[in-house]
């Protein structure tokens, strides 16, 4: 395995806020007063040890500004409750939003956190009565929810799952919809879009979580265009290869894409970008 070790604390990422938002971005802080293009999504658009993530890259070859607004482990949520993000993305001259899992959003069964959408806050009523062995107070991140869910009660847990699914395309539509300018959905992912059969017996998985083709199709329409990138075997077999992490961070870096997927990303972006710029 290879990677490199920047201190103790690993890869500085540089954070910065933009505007009165309480979120960290990566930076470094970049003006939003010069044509630039604006980047959206979870831990893959941040690129989590990863020194040049795609945004980057794209900027790098094409020369634009590109202001990443990724945020570890969000879900939609985070930004569309966040104007200063959406407020940025009326002046980008393309906006690239990531498809996120569908767990971390509020819905009608669990609430999270505003900010950290992968914390768990609170369970309904609704979800209380459908799970009444369940201990909610035993949770703090959505993705241990799902999993004790799940294995509580298969066949309980298709009604969570199909309302994490309902809410995921609504609020993904809302946000694509509240972007003025032209907008690219990105799929990032080591395997292609599933069909809703392959996702009732591979659940919990493959990331972005619970998105299904079917899904992804409704939501489509409302973005300009829409990337499909599947890591090759090349990329995937990569592993941490050019990543840089502390020791502590490995276990977490060994399931993140490497800088090989990075790049591929941005080979299919740029192409889509320059046809809307």
């Amino acid at each position: 395995m290879t990677y490199d070790v920047l201190g103790p604390g690993g890869l500085d990422y540089l954070p910065c806020r933009y505007g009165a938002s309480k979120l960290l971005f990566r930076g470094p802080l970049r003006e939003l007063t010069e044509p630039y293009i604006a980047f959206i999504g979870g831990t893959e658009t941040y690129g989590k040890f990863i020194r040049t993530p795609f945004p980057a890259l794209i900027e790098d070859q094409l020369g634009r500004t590109a202001v990443n607004f990724g945020v570890p482990n969000a879900g939609i949520d985070v930004f569309t409750l966040e104007p200063t993000v959406l407020n940025a993305t009326a002046d980008a001259q393309v906006t690239v939003v990531q498809v996120m899992g569908a767990q971390n959003n509020s819905n009608r069964y669990y609430s999270v956190h505003p900010r950290r959408n992968d914390r768990f806050t609170s369970a309904s009523n609704i979800l209380k009565a459908i799970y009444p062995e369940v201990d909610f107070a035993d949770f703090h991140f959505t993705r241990h929810l799902i999993n004790r869910l799940a294995n509580v009660s298969p066949g309980r847990f298709v009604k969570v799952r199909a309302e994490l699914q309902t809410a995921w395309v609504a609020r993904m539509s809302q946000l694509l919809n509240s972007i003025r300018g032209p907008t690219i959905l990105l799929w990032f992912a080591d395997h292609p879009p599933l069909v809703e059969a392959d996702v009732l017996h591979n659940a919990l998985r493959h990331d972005p979580l619970f998105v299904t083709r079917e899904m992804l199709d409704r939501v489509a329409v409302h973005a300009s265009e829409l990337v499909e990138v599947v890591c090759s075997a090349e990329a995937a077999n990569a592993g941490t290869a050019g990543m840089v992490f502390s020791d502590l961070e490995e276990p977490a870096a060994q399931h993140m894409k490497g800088p090989a997927a990075h790049a591929e990303v941005q080979r299919a972006l740029v192409e889509a970008i320059e046809g809307l710029v």
